[in-house]
C-alpha cells in the first residue's frame, strides 16, 4: 500500500492533478457527479466521482513543488493510474501572456531539483496525445476571462516561487519558455519513468512588469480561470479528447 496516499474510494484510471487541496475540492464539485473523498491524509485532498462522459475520474492534489508532486504521482501509479493532467497556475515569462490565459505545456525545462534527481536533463516532453487533446478542448471551451487566449509551448519548472536571482527568468525566456511553475517537469518525468501519459495545463496567475514587479490575478479572475482549467482538463481526458 502507498505510504502517503490512503485511499478511501476507488482510484480512476485518469486523474486531474491540481497542486492546491482547496482547488481539488472545487474542481471535484464542478466536474464530477457525486464525488467521494479519495484521500485526505497529509492534507492532500483527493476525490473520485463520475465525469460528464459517464466514466470515473479522480482529482488529486499534489501539494506545492516537485518533491511532493513526485510522491503523489508515484503512489497513484502504484494504485493503477494510467493518465494524468496537471492543472495549475503559472507566472508569465513571455510578454504576450495575460492573466487568465491558458498554457498547454508541450515540454518543461527541468530547472528544479526533483526532476533532475529523477534523471531529467534539459527538456521533459509532455504526452503528445494528451497535449493535443488539451489544445482541442481549450479551443472548444467558451469560458474563462474575456479575451483570454490559449498558448502552447515550453514552460520552465523551478523550485522557487519567490525568485531572488534577477537574471534567471531572462535565461528561461531566452531558452523559449513561455511561463514558469513548480511541478510540471517532475510530473512529466515520473510519467516517463512509469510509462503513463502525463500532460500539463496552466492558467496565468502572475505577470511581471518591466521593473520586475509581480502583478497577481484577483480572486474572482483566479476562480474563473481555475474552473476553466478543470473543464478543459476533464474534457481532454475523455474519449476523443474534447
Amino acid at each position: 500500500m502507498p505510504v502517503h496516499i490512503h485511499p478511501t474510494a476507488e482510484l480512476a484510471p485518469r486523474a486531474l492533478l491540481p497542486g492546491d487541496p482547496g482547488r481539488a475540492l472545487a474542481l471535484a464539485q464542478l466536474v464530477l457527479s457525486e464525488p467521494k473523498m479519495f484521500n485526505h491524509n497529509r492534507g492532500l485532498w483527493g476525490y473520485t466521482g463520475v465525469a460528464a462522459d459517464g466514466e470515473p475520474m479522480t482529482i488529486q492534489s499534489t501539494g506545492m513543488g516537485g518533491p511532493s508532486a513526485a510522491i503523489v504521482l508515484e503512489e497513484l501509479c502504484d494504485l493503477g493510474l494510467q493518465q494524468a493532467i496537471r492543472v495549475g497556475t503559472c507566472g508569465a515569462l513571455h510578454p504576450d501572456l495575460a492573466h487568465g490565459d491558458l498554457v498547454v505545456a508541450d515540454a518543461a525545462l527541468a530547472c528544479d531539483g526533483a526532476s533532475r534527481a529523477l534523471g531529467a536533463e534539459g527538456l521533459v516532453a509532455a504526452d503528445a496525445g494528451l497535449a493535443d487533446a488539451l489544445r482541442r478542448a481549450a479551443a472548444e471551451d467558451p469560458g474563462g476571462l474575456a479575451g483570454a487566449r490559449v498558448h502552447s509551448g515550453m514552460v520552465a519548472t523551478s523550485d522557487l516561487f519567490y525568485e531572488r536571482e534577477t537574471g534567471r527568468a531572462a535565461r528561461w525566456r531566452d531558452a523559449g519558455a513561455l511561463a514558469v511553475e513548480m511541478e510540471a517537469a517532475t510530473l512529466l518525468r515520473v510519467g516517463e519513468l512509469r510509462r503513463i501519459g502525463v500532460a500539463c495545463l496552466l492558467a496565468v496567475s502572475d505577470v511581471f512588469g518591466a521593473d520586475g514587479e509581480r502583478r497577481r490575478i484577483d480572486a474572482e479572475e483566479l476562480l474563473r480561470a481555475a474552473e476553466r482549467l478543470g473543464r478543459v482538463g476533464a474534457a481532454a481526458l475523455s474519449p476523443g479528447g474534447g
